[in-house]
């Protein structure tokens, strides 16, 4: 009987130990399920030290997102500690910019710093991101998540000034079209700012604001050819960045038109090159400051990693109308 009890005993010490053995492995789970959910701020008090920043971006073929890059880069360099930023280019391909995202997120990534290709469309792997303790700041074009903060040129005054210069330059009457985008938020702004200017005035008519020139020159260039041929007179272009706009300007050179005057927006290099042919019909861009952006990204991102959580987290970097007029004191990126 003794015997027994024994064998009994330890069989049931068997079957505890492996009940508490499945409970612990649950423990385990959640306690690490815990531990992904801890904000940045609280993982701030961890008193880590920057020292890798990832940087997503649209197309590291357009001027501005290089001009991104260099700022994230030189701002780094400031800090010291030998930072590594490493950036990448989607080609507004969001399956393209969730993997690079996941990437960032999985090498263990301090600071992630994202221009969206899709406001919607990010949001599950910036939710995995911060999930696992990754500081998350989007730059130039908002999100449908939460971020840690986010950082962008006042799209809608971008709007706004470039066509009230053109209501301006017009006097208040004639046809305008607007060279349209990918449909980013920055984007969606800039067209709603534009139209918040131009309705003042009855006499301006917006004969084109839909098409596409997905933000690049041959966009431009092939949008621009086609409401040439559409229409025999147009005022004015209101390009939704300057790529698009380079491109409208090399339409009209084709066409031999020049009966009418672009805005751009950015500030770009290539724009101001446009500008300074008076030949062109190039006239003016609402300029933004991209690498101004990167490095307050960096800044913000560094200072929440080590506890200084920003006053606020929606940061508006005001734009700056660059004419032919103001060219030559126009300081460029």
């Amino acid at each position: 009987m003794k015997r027994i009890l024994l064998i009994a005993g330890i069989l049931g010490f068997v079957v505890v130990g492996c009940t508490n053995g499945a409970h612990n492995d649950n423990t385990a789970t959640n306690t690490t399920n815990k531990a992904t959910n801890i904000s940045a701020e609280s993982l701030s008090t961890l008193n880590r030290k920057l020292q890798t920043i990832g940087v997503a971006l649209g197309d590291l073929g357009n001027p501005f997102y290089n001009a991104v890059q260099k700022g994230a880069e030189t701002e780094a360099q400031k800090i010291g500690g030998n930072i590594r930023v490493n950036a990448v280019s989607s080609a507004f391909d969001l399956n393209q910019q969730t993997n690079q995202i996941e990437n960032f997120t999985a090498a263990n990534t301090d600071l992630i710093i994202l221009s969206a290709v899709d406001k919607k469309g990010v949001k599950p792997v910036i939710d995995q991101a911060r999930l696992a303790g990754r500081v998350v700041i989007a730059l130039d074009s908002a999100v449908d998540a939460d971020v840690d903060a986010m950082i962008s040129s006042n799209n809608t005054q971008a709007g706004e000034v470039a066509c009230q210069y053109i209501a301006d330059r017009l006097k208040g009457q004639g046809s305008v079209v607007i060279l349209n985008g990918t449909p980013m938020d920055s984007i969606n702004q800039r067209v709603s700012g534009c139209e918040k200017s131009l309705s003042k005035y009855p006499n301006i008519k917006l004969i084109s604001k839909e098409q596409n020139a997905e933000g690049t020159r041959d966009g431009g260039l092939r949008v621009m050819s086609d409401l040439l041929t559409t229409f025999p007179k147009i005022d004015a272009v209101f390009a939704t960045n300057d790529q698009s706009g380079v491109g409208a300007d090399l339409a009209a050179r084709q066409a031999r038109r020049n009966e009418f005057f672009i805005v751009g927006v950015d500030g770009s290099p290539d724009a101001t090159k446009a500008m300074e042919d008076k030949d062109g019909v190039f006239a003016a861009t609402a300029a933004q400051n991209p690498a101004g952006m990167a490095e307050k990204a960096v800044q913000i991102g560094n200072d929440i990693i080590q506890g200084k959580k920003p006053e606020s987290s929606e940061i508006l970097i005001p734009v700056k109308l660059v004419t032919r007029e103001n060219l030559s004191s126009y300081q460029g990126w």
